[in-house]
């Protein structure tokens, strides 16, 4: 019967050492998925950090380019203005004549 229980008692540490064993490894496994995770939440961040500083950029360079099309669309009315009474004023003083 010592022989039976010390062999039960042997099979039982090696279930105990092979449960420790997995708990171990699946706990190293969390750890390092959470540390992975981790790592790409920084990447993550830092890429939205780039795109807003772009954004930014972006928008600064759009309202430039808006402010110089409002300014060149009243140029080109105000060319257009003096163009027509440039040519129509012309037209009608030697109509006149």
């Amino acid at each position: 019967m010592a022989e039976e229980d010390s062999k039960t008692w042997r099979f039982s540490r090696q279930i105990n050492l092979s449960v420790v064993i997995q708990l171990i490894l699946l706990a190293s496994l969390i750890v390092g998925s959470w540390l992975n995770i981790q790592r790409q939440l920084d990447l993550l961040q830092h890429d939205v950090t780039i795109l807003i500083q772009n954004s930014s950029s972006f928008q600064q360079k759009l309202e430039s380019l808006s402010a110089k099309s409002i300014s060149y669309e009243y140029r080109l009315q105000a060319i257009e203005k003096n163009l027509q009474t440039e040519i129509f004023g012309n037209d009608t003083k030697g109509a006149v004549r």
